[in-house]
Formats: structure tokens, sequence, C-alpha cells
């Protein structure tokens, strides 16, 4: 049975509330038609929040199902010979012209691979979690993680701290110049609550594929040429291997603590200690290509190859888009074996629209063997930037939504969101760094606010599951963006977006089928799912 959303209106639109005894969900069998059904989940500006519609295919005569906004739908009608789509008013601001697009479904053409989606826990999100009751904490886990919720299955965590902490703090900061690490022999208490909490939402949420995926910001100050958390910074050549055994040790003592790591990066914005420094005042160690090339080829990927946790996946990069696929380059050019020891390539999404998306092109046709994940993603970071939430804002989500359906369109396999949650300042942290995310938490009221991000990544995590590949998708107008996936079950999942300030008329055209056409109200968002004929 479907939950609805309890919508609150602030300034900027709506927000989803949750309290410990009540939360929005999905039926988990909300996306499994017949072969002759078809659903469509819709998100909007004005209110729609994963509503829910399901009809029939035409048979042999068009048909039109009407979207509206607000929950409030017609019932499908078919379309006689000749008759024109009929209009409706989609928003409540008046009637207007809707306009007709085309979206073409190509089942013979196939791309990626998608490996899944996911959000950072850090040292923030497991303090705001212990601001709220056990009951809303759990409700927040299924949220994420349940295909009741958005299905996430992946983790990002940090090894030591991270911005997103209370103190910046690494393992081993005393004794000072211990090239052996003989203080790092167990975890953090921080990290052990971390644990406690991974393991109850992989219970709570009945999800234990979830894959783990771990990021160093900062060594020992002693490990760096400025002995300094942040600033303009390089690794010590002579704790070159030290810096791989804290990997190794780390990934093994989270074995030992239960959780067993998907995967490592080799550190979080290597070039926040180059050239970021200047504006960029948390925990940063910096690397040039070559250098991060010497390391991993002669001391990070023999170091974790040849031991018991070869399994791990080492991602490199984890940087801004920048960089691809030069930096690779780069990395091989220091050391030609580094790529036998990478198993993908990680990047961030902050200055995405000063590149383009063809530069992932470019890196997976030249290493078309190593996934390339998208690791971390924010909003509020830059000056320009309202810092912290806007409660309600779907201009936020159409961000999200058009940054997803980019980087899907070209060569990317999955995507990582940074904080899964923080407070109504958009932290907190010990750098006052606040920033948006998808589900803020008031612990005064003991209630979360599911932000329109939260649906606009839903619409992609929860019904692209891991392993679906994305199928050929085209669409008769620029402002409409659609991709389009076969997934693991042989469904079809489909993902529109209108970024239109009037309602579309959306003719679905798929092989073996009639066409459908949807009228989609403005500024939404649509998971279109039905099963393929043969």
């Amino acid at each position: 049975e479907n939950i609805p959303c309890k919508l609150r209106e602030y300034q900027h639109g709506f927000v989803c509330v949750c309290d410990k005894t009540n939360c929005d969900f999905l039926d988990e069998s909300v996306d499994n038609p017949n072969e002759s059904e078809i659903v469509i989940v819709s998100s909007s500006q004005a209110g729609l929040r994963f509503d829910v519609s399901k009809t029939l295919w035409p048979t042999n005569a068009s048909k039109s199902i009407n979207i509206r906004d607000h929950g409030m739908k017609i019932e499908p009608r078919v379309l006689l010979a000749g008759e024109q789509t009929l209009n409706f008013p989609t928003n409540l601001f008046g009637f207007f012209r809707s306009k007709d697009v085309s979206v073409n479904v190509d089942l013979s053409k196939k791309y990626q691979k998608i490996i899944g989606f996911g959000g950072a826990f850090t040292g923030s999100v497991s303090y705001n979690l212990d601001q709220v009751s056990e009951e809303l904490q759990d409700l927040l886990y299924k949220s994420y993680y349940s295909q009741n919720g958005i299905g996430y299955n992946f983790i990002r965590i940090p090894i030591g701290g991270c911005d997103f902490d209370l103190d910046a703090w690494a393992y081993n900061e005393l004794p000072e110049n211990d090239a052996k690490l003989t203080n790092f022999t167990s975890l953090d208490p921080r990290d052990l609550k971390l644990i406690s909490k991974m393991q109850r939402m992989q219970k709570v949420s009945g999800n234990s594929n979830v894959k783990i995926l771990a990021t160093a910001w900062s060594p020992p100050k002693w490990m760096k040429t400025n002995n300094d958390w942040t600033g303009a910074s390089a690794l010590k050549k002579e704790y070159y291997q030290t810096w791989a055994d804290y990997y190794l040790r780390f990934i093994e003592l989270m074995s030992k603590g239960g959780v067993d790591l998907w995967g490592i990066t080799t550190g979080n914005e290597p070039m926040n200690g180059v050239i970021g420094w200047l504006f960029v005042h948390f925990m940063s160690l910096g690397w040039t290509a070559g250098n991060q090339g010497v390391w991993v080829g002669d001391h990070l990927g023999p170091t974790i190859k040849n031991s018991p946790y070869s399994h791990v996946k080492i991602l490199a990069g984890d940087d801004q888009r920048y960089t691809f696929p030069w930096w690779f380059h780069d990395m091989e050019n220091a050391r030609p074996n580094v790529t036998s020891f990478l198993d993908g390539m990680a990047v961030h999404w902050y200055w995405d629209k000063f590149v383009p998306a063809e530069v992932l092109d470019s890196a997976s046709k030249h290493y078309p063997d190593k996934l390339i994940l998208n690791t971390e993603s924010c909003i509020g970071d830059k000056p320009f930037q309202t810092h912290g939430p806007v409660l309600g804002s779907w201009n936020r989500a159409e961000d999200y939504i058009l940054a997803y359906i980019e980087d899907l369109k070209h060569s990317v396999n999955g995507w990582i969101d940074w904080n899964l949650l923080l407070n109504e300042d958009g932290g907190p942290n010990y750098v006052s760094n606040h920033v948006e995310s998808p589900v803020v938490v008031n612990k005064t009221s003991d209630e979360a606010y599911k932000q329109p991000i939260f649906y606009a990544i839903g619409h992609f995590s929860r019904f692209i599951p891991e392993n679906s590949v994305r199928i050929g998708v085209t669409s008769t107008d620029s402002e409409v963006e659609c991709i389009g996936f076969q997934r693991p079950d042989s469904k079809i999942v489909l993902i529109a977006y209108n970024k239109r300030n009037n309602a579309i008329n959306m003719k679905l055209n798929v092989p073996s089928r009639s066409a459908l056409t949807i009228t989609i109200p403005a500024k939404s968002i649509h998971s279109v799912i039905f099963r393929a004929v043969q």
C-alpha cells in the first residue's frame, strides 16, 4: 500500500514531513506491471510526490492518460480515429496549451550498465541522527534504503574525518612520524558508532545488498609537507607506503567490525591541496596526477591487490569533471602499470556546468573496462548560492534531475550523493560549510523534511536497479529530457522531465506497442515502467 506524502508548504515550495509515527512510502510492488499495464510515477513542482497512475497499453487505437497536479487525475480515455488529445488544466494558475512531443524508444541500442545509487554517511549525518528519535531514524533508513523508499544500494564513508564532521581528525595522529602505524590498531569510537548505524539501517530496510565506498580526506598531519589539515600540501615521499598501509589497516579493521568495503577511492578532491586551498578550508591532501600514479602504481595498488582484500575496488580521481580524462593519462605516463590496479574513475559534479559531459565519454572510450562513478554532489557550496537548505526548492531538484540524466547519458555507471541528511542550517561541521541535503532534520520538533531533491533522486534510484542497462531513447523536444533503461527483470523504465512551464503531450513510441500519449504537467518528472514485448 502506498503511504502518501504529508505535504507542507514553505516559501519556496513543498516538503514531505516525516515524524516518528508517519512517513510516506511506496508499495514495494508498484513497479511490477503485467504485460498489458503501464505504471507512471510522478513528482512535480506543484506538489505531486511519487504519485502513481496505472493504465492499460492501447491495443489497436492510440490512447491518452492525463497526469493532474496535486493528485487530481482523470480516467484514461481511448482516442478514436482522427480525434484530438483533450487538454486539461495542469496547475492552479490557469489553462495552458499543451505541446506535442514524441519520445522514441529503441530497444536494440544498448549502452552502459548501472551499478547503483546512494548517499554519504558522514560524521555530521551520524550526529544529526542522534538528535531525533529512534523511530524517526528507522523511518529515514527505510526511506533511503528499502524498496518501499528510494532503493539506495551505496554508502560513501570517510576514512577518518572529512569536511562534514564535528572535528578534523585522522587515525594515528600520535605518535608522530610513526611509519609503522603502531597506534592504528582499533577503530575510533566514531567509526564504531557509524558501523552500528549502518548495520541498523540494513536491518530495518531489509537491504543487505549495500555497497560501501570509503574515501580519505587527509592523513595525519605529520605525513604531509605542510603539517596541517588544509592548505597547499602533498604527501611526504617517505610515507608513500605508510599511507597505503593506512588504507589497508582501515579495510582490515572495518572487516573485523562486520563491514566489508566494496571499494576505496584514492582520496577526496586532490586538487583542493594543489589549487583549491585558496578557497577550501577543510581537510585535504594535494596530489598531482603523476605523483598519484606513482603512489597507486608502486604502493596502494600492490598493497591492496596482494592482500586478503584484493576484491576491494580502487577508484582514482575523485575530483571534478575538469580532471577527465587527462588525470588518468598523466597517472599512466608516470606508471604505465597503474590502470591494472584501477577498477574505475570517480567524479564530482560541482563544476559540471563549465565542462562538457563529453569528457566522460572520452574517459570511457579510452578505458572501456573501468567504471565511472559520480561520488559526490550537493548544492549550496558556491559563493553565489544560498548556503544551507532551501525548504521546498524545486529549482534545486531540477538541477539534480538534469545532472543525473546528463551523466547517465554520458557513460556514468552510478551516482552517490553527499550527506544523507543535515540539520536546518545545512550542518553542523567544524568549518561552517553549510549546504543543501535531500533530507533535513528538525530536532526541536522531532521531524524530518524530504526535500524535492529526495524525490528527484528517487525517480532514478528506486526504478533503475543494479545491472540495468541504458537503452536508446530520444525526444523531439529539447525541453523534455528523457532517458531509458532495461532492467534485470526485463522491464523497461523511462524517466522523463518536462522543463517547460506548461503541460506537454508526451507520445510514447515503443516497438511492438500502439502509441500512448501522456499529458504531463509543467515542471514534472515521471518514471514510466512497463514490460517489453518480444
